[in-house]
C-alpha cells in the first residue's frame, strides 16, 4: 500500500512507518518534528515563527499538495494535523478527502472529543480535565477548553471525525471518547515502539535512578509538577539512595541518551495508561511510575503482567509508592523483567503495523 502519515505526536507516526516499511509498504511521514523533539521525517513541516512563518508553511503545503495524491489511506495525526489555524486546515483537509482513497483520523492527544468528554460526560475517573466529578479549574487545563469548546478546531474535529473513514484510539483514555460517537469506525490499537537490540546494561549504580521528562509548557497539564514536587521530597529523605535526573526540552535523541540507565521513569499523573515516553522507557527496562489503572491491562487483554507502579493523582500517593521502591529496591528486576515483556507482547513497532495493515486491508 502507498501511505501517507500526517503529522507526529512523540514519535508515532515515525515508529508506525518503521514498521509499516518492513511489511513492504511505501509510506511517507510529514510533520513538524512535534516541534522542539524534532522527531525524523520525510517532509519537514516545521514552521517558522510569526506570521511569515504561517505563510511560508501556507504556501510550503499548498506546494506539497499535488505530491499528496492517490495514496490508499492518509493517516493524520489530530484534526490540527499541521501547524496551522484551523479555518486554514479546512481546505487542505477538503482535497485530501478528495484525492485519496481512505482517510484515518488518529486519536492520540489533545483535540475536542477529548476535551469535551472528560469535562462533561466524565467516563473516567480521573483524566486531564476532571478528578471525579470536579471539572479542573487550573490555568492549563482551562486554556485547552477555550482552545477547543465552541471554536474552530471543534468544527473542524466534528467534520473529521464524521467524514473519516475510520478512527484509531492509542490509549484507553482516547477509546472511551470516541468509541460512543463512533462505534462502527473506532478502533484501538496500542502505541508502535521499536524494541532495542541489546539487551539492558545492569545496573551499575547504588543509589536508585529515577527520570522525570518536563514538557515546556505544559508540566501544570500533565501533573509533572506535583511528580517531581513528590520527587524532589522522597530525595530529601533519602540521599544516599535516591539520585534524580530531571530534563527539560531536549530533543528525542538527548531524551533518550539522559533516560538510558535510570531505574525508573515518573509520567503523567492523570493517565490511566502508559503513552510513547513511558513505553519507550519500559522497553529498556525502566520501570514505570504513573498510569497502570486495571483499564489499561484490560483493553489489552493482558492477564498476568503488572509492571507499572500505578499512582493516584496525588502527590502523596506519587510521594509514598516512590518511597517504597526506594525501600525496596529487590522489587526492581522482577518489574524490570516485566516492563520489558509488557512492551514485546502489545507494542513491538511489527506487531502494531500488522494491525494497522489488516485495518487499512478492510
Amino acid at each position: 500500500m502507498k501511505i501517507l502519515l500526517l503529522g507526529e505526536y512523540s514519535n508515532v507516526h515515525n515508529t508506525l512507518a518503521e514498521g509499516l516499511r518492513a511489511l513492504g509498504h511505501q509510506v511517507t511521514v510529514a510533520s513538524n518534528g512535534d516541534f522542539w523533539k524534532d522527531y525524523p521525517r520525510d517532509i519537514d513541516l516545521a514552521r517558522r515563527k510569526g506570521k511569515l512563518g504561517g505563510m511560508a508553511l501556507m504556501a510550503k503545503v499548498y506546494s506539497l499538495l499535488p505530491r499528496w495524491r492517490g495514496y490508499d489511506v492518509v493517516q493524520l495525526i489530530n484534526p490540527m494535523f499541521l501547524e496551522l489555524k484551523a479555518e486554514r486546515i479546512f481546505p487542505i483537509y477538503r482535497y485530501l478527502r478528495r484525492h485519496n482513497k481512505k482517510i484515518v483520523l488518529g486519536a492520540f492527544g489533545m483535540d475536542w472529543y477529548w476535551v469535551s468528554e472528560c469535562t462533561y460526560r466524565k467516563p473516567l475517573r480521573y483524566s486531564d480535565f476532571n478528578i471525579g466529578g470536579t471539572v479542573r479549574t487550573d490555568e492549563p487545563a482551562l486554556k485547552e477548553q477555550r482552545d477547543w469548546l465552541g471554536t474552530e478546531k471543534e468544527r473542524l474535529n466534528k467534520l473529521i471525525a464524521r467524514e473519516c473513514d475510520h478512527i484509531v484510539t492509542g490509549l484507553y483514555e482516547y477509546q472511551v471518547c470516541y468509541e460512543p460517537h463512533f462505534p462502527q469506525k473506532t478502533t484501538f490499537i496500542p502505541f508502535p515502539i521499536k524494541l532495542p537490540t541489546a539487551s539492558p546494561l545492569p545496573d551499575q549504580h547504588t543509589r536508585i535512578r529515577i527520570f522525570i521528562g518536563i514538557s515546556k509548557g505544559r508540566s501544570a497539564y500533565k501533573g509533572t509538577d506535583i511528580m517531581l514536587r513528590a520527587a524532589q521530597q522522597v530525595q530529601s529523605r533519602y540521599p544516599d539512595r535516591m539520585e534524580l535526573v530531571r530534563v527539560e526540552g531536549v530533543p528525542f535523541a538527548e531524551y533518550q541518551r539522559l533516560m538510558d540507565g535510570s531505574d525508573a521513569i515518573l509520567d503523567q499523573l492523570y493517565s490511566y495508561t502508559p503513552s510513547m515516553n513511558p513505553l519507550l522507557a519500559m522497553s529498556k527496562g525502566i520501570v514505570c511510575i504513573g498510569g497502570g489503572e486495571p483499564e489499561n491491562y484490560e483493553i489489552l487483554g493482558e492477564k498476568e503482567l503488572r509492571p507499572i507502579i500505578n499512582v493516584q493523582p496525588n502527590y502523596e500517593s506519587v510521594c509514598h509508592e516512590l518511597e517504597q521502591l526506594v525501600l525496596h529496591p529487590e522489587r526492581l528486576p522482577e518489574l524490570k523483567r516485566q516492563s520489558i515483556e509488557y512492551v514485546r507482547r502489545h507494542h513491538d513497532h511489527l506487531k502494531v503495523a500488522r494491525q494497522y495493515e489488516a485495518l487499512y486491508a478492510k
